[in-house]
């Protein structure tokens, strides 16, 4: 009787975010039609493998009125080298001291032209209409910000991990943030240039994307835009993987507040979904429940296999759903303690 109320939670938890992705597809959101300058930002380091075909995408945009702004932090490879050898009137290459994403960021900000701030990363590739996909969403003065949706390349089973991820979040996110979108990824956000001034622009911060939005939301809205998307590279070791998000969480731990749908709250809640999502499979399996083992793989396969379809994606990565979904959840379950336990010795150090 256990297994079955807690197997009744997962389904409960994933149908109330699938339910209402479902309904967003058929709800239209809003949209305007101006046409601002943009400039787009592209801070790299060390990225001298990737910054040509970054640089290309981002010139590449079906939008009529752009500027790229390369600034490479410095490198110590041939990133400057390979992003001046592009030749564009819409192109300008930077190069500084190596500071950090966050100041060169800012740096790019104070030579940008456009009323629009569009930031991607040199390692990332813009789809052809990420521009007007996140232009279209200022509809009104008061949307300061626009997030647009994050892919991953690759093949291996880490990286269609990290895609599955992303079109989980994805997910979530047209469910139930496109009016109030928690963070504007670095790989593809947009922001009125006034509203970054205001806050004295790009956030320094190890999680500057996560931070500057939560500044930019005391001044007006920061929106989905669930068409733009970047194709990004993500790391291709479990090593790699465990050190950024690591960083991610507990950069993230330093800005985080309270709300009953958002931050605190939901983190907590999250983490108990993930110990159920490790538990009972398991538990099912070991018990020889196999008709409930069935029906929990085939649902969360089906609550893929949707998005899959709609936003693009991989068939067998929906099909090995429930694989990804379990190494996920004993993953951030044993990241989150990790950064809990961390959190709460500086908290008793400083006591001292």
């Amino acid at each position: 009787m256990l297994l079955e109320m807690l197997l009744a939670i997962i389904l409960l938890w994933d149908s109330y975010f699938f339910v209402n992705y479902l309904l967003s597809l058929v709800k239209p959101y809003k949209t305007g039609n101006s046409a601002p300058f943009v400039s787009v930002l592209i801070p790299a380091y060390n990225e001298g493998e990737n910054i040509v075909d970054s640089i290309k995408s981002a010139l590449s945009q079906d939008y009529p009125d752009f500027e790229v702004i390369v600034i490479d932090d410095g490198s110590e490879d041939d990133t400057f080298e390979r992003a001046l050898s592009l030749k564009d009137l819409r192109l300008r290459v930077f190069r500084k001291a190596h500071e950090g994403k966050a100041k060169a960021l800012n740096f790019g900000l104070s030579k940008a032209k456009g009323e629009i701030i569009v930031t991607t990363d040199a390692d990332s590739i813009l789809s052809p209409n990420a521009l007007k996909s996140l232009v279209e969403r200022f509809y009104s003065m008061d949307v300061v910000g626009v997030g647009g949706q994050v892919r991953v390349l690759g093949s291996s089973f880490l990286e269609r991990a990290q895609d599955v991820e992303h079109l989980r979040i994805a997910m979530f996110r047209r469910a139930k943030e496109l009016e109030d979108l928690s963070v504007a990824p670095g790989p593809i956000s947009a922001f009125r240039r006034e509203a970054l001034e205001r806050i004295g622009g790009f956030v320094e911060s190890e999680v500057e994307d996560y931070a500057t939005t939560k500044e930019l939301k005391k001044l007006g809205k920061v929106l989905y835009a669930p068409k733009a998307r970047v194709y990004t590279r993500m790391p291709k070791t479990l090593q790699q993987l465990w050190r950024q998000r690591r960083r991610w969480f507990l950069g993230d731990l330093k800005h985080l507040g309270g709300g009953l749908e958002k931050e605190l709250f939901f983190l907590i809640l999250g983490d108990f979904i993930a110990l159920l999502d490790v538990v009972v499979p398991v538990a099912l399996l070991l018990t020889g429940n196999f008709d409930l083992l069935l029906l929990f793989l085939s649902y969360e396969v089906l609550t893929l296999l949707i998005p899959t379809v709609v936003e693009g994606g991989s068939l067998l990565n929906a099909l090995l759903f429930p694989v990804f979904l379990w190494f996920w959840a004993l993953f951030y379950l044993s990241l989150h303690l990790y950064g809990y336990l961390r959190t709460l010795l500086g908290i008793l150090q400083s006591l001292r």
